[in-house]
């Protein structure tokens, strides 16, 4: 508290309402005295017109924004965030940039000993992010490198590591033939669209109290590039995940001695990839947010909330088990659907009303 006005924290999980879900974040918070505005991705290219006006709208009239963080380069996420870097004033934009690594890693990729032509490659890769650096510098924005142990603001980078981060790069499937290195096909071409259909069709089980069925799929590359973000607001803790898979959540509960974490015991939970049971198991379930009740808690006596960012249009998020997976543990669950959802504590009063959390499924993918 300073000058007798409280710290807060309000944290705006925007509606991104499209076929497919996205991810769009905005973030306030009063500590020590001083306000800042944090934007955790901007969704499609057509969200970024709502990212702006709601941080005009509800941050006071703010065109200013203190850090912007870009999680990892899919367009779901990154889309938007053209439009707030072109309309509002940015004072640090966070993103990884994969040619910026280039000369450590070209010794593995195979015949290619050309260090331009690995930029070119990884540029033409990763356009959504070359659009925002492009930008950025045109404007003067200064990029940060978000990996593990950067303070951006008061959250800190859990993960991922540079080394890890480098390791995704080479074995992208959407990168050059790596030297060794075994590329996956399920996000290429026709493993693409197989897998798609496949989840869109997957068949209903019912399941007692309690059982879990997650996926034992692989993610993509540029999903465990996600940048997880901690803070502690309020005495209270928040993780935004991004895309991010459960090596990326192993990495970052490695981490959590060093900003004093200790595991389970988070109270605002963005759950992963829109709700994906690809990106969660039961052991990091467990060792996140803690171990299965023994009943549901009753309406009110939730321990703590999970958000997860899923379009009323998308009909593969969120899942079922992921939902029966984080009320087994205590959580409120809300999903956007088409909404802007708010979770505040000491937040000015804007007259939004709770809203209800997700029943509980009887019934889980197979």
């Amino acid at each position: 508290m300073s000058n007798g006005v409280p710290d807060f924290f309000e944290i705006d999980f925007l509606g991104v309402e499209a076929k497919d879900s996205g991810d769009a974040i905005t973030i306030r918070y009063r500590l020590n005295g001083v306000t800042s505005i944090h934007v955790v991705d901007g969704g499609f290219q057509d969200t970024g017109n709502h990212v702006v006006e709601h941080i005009q709208k509800y941050y006071g009239g703010s065109s200013i924004i203190d850090r912007v963080v870009a999680t990892h380069p899919d367009g779901d996420h990154l889309g938007g965030l053209r439009t707030v870097l072109e309309e509002l004033r940015v004072r640090e934009l966070w993103m990884l940039r994969p040619w910026l690594y280039a000369q450590e890693i070209v010794h593995r990729f195979k015949n290619i000993s050309s260090l331009d032509y690995l930029v070119r490659a990884l540029k033409n890769a990763y356009p959504n992010v070359l659009a925002l650096e492009e930008i950025a510098n045109r404007k003067g924005i200064p990029i940060g490198e978000p990996l593990q142990g950067a303070a951006i603001g008061a959250f800190r980078v859990m993960a991922p590591t540079r080394a890890r981060y480098l390791d995704l790069i080479v074995s992208s499937d959407r990168t050059p033939e790596a030297e060794g290195v075994q590329k996956s096909t399920l996000l290429s071409g026709f493993g693409a669209a197989v897998r798609k259909a496949g989840s869109a069709i997957a068949s209903l089980v019912k399941g007692a109290w309690g059982k879990e069925v997650f996926s034992s799929e692989d993610i993509s590359a540029e999903n465990n590039m996600s940048v997880i973000q901690y803070a502690l607001l309020c005495n209270k803790s928040i993780l935004l995940t991004g895309d991010a898979g459960t090596e990326s959540f192993s990495e970052a509960a490695a981490y959590t001695p060093v900003v004093g974490l200790t595991l389970p015991g988070i109270y605002r939970f963005q759950a992963p990839h829109h709700g994906s049971r690809r990106n969660v198991s039961t052991e990091m379930l467990d060792q996140w947010l803690g171990q299965r009740l023994p009943n549901k808690p009753a309406d009110g006596q939730e321990s703590f909330t999970a958000i997860i960012s899923s379009a009323k249009a998308d009909p593969d998020h969120p899942r079922k088990a992921v939902i029966r997976g984080l009320i087994h543990r205590g959580a409120k669950v809300i999903a956007t659907e088409g909404r802007d959802i708010r979770t505040q504590v000491n937040a000015p009063d804007r007259g939004w009303t709770p809203v209800q959390g997700e029943e509980y499924p009887e019934e889980q993918e197979e």
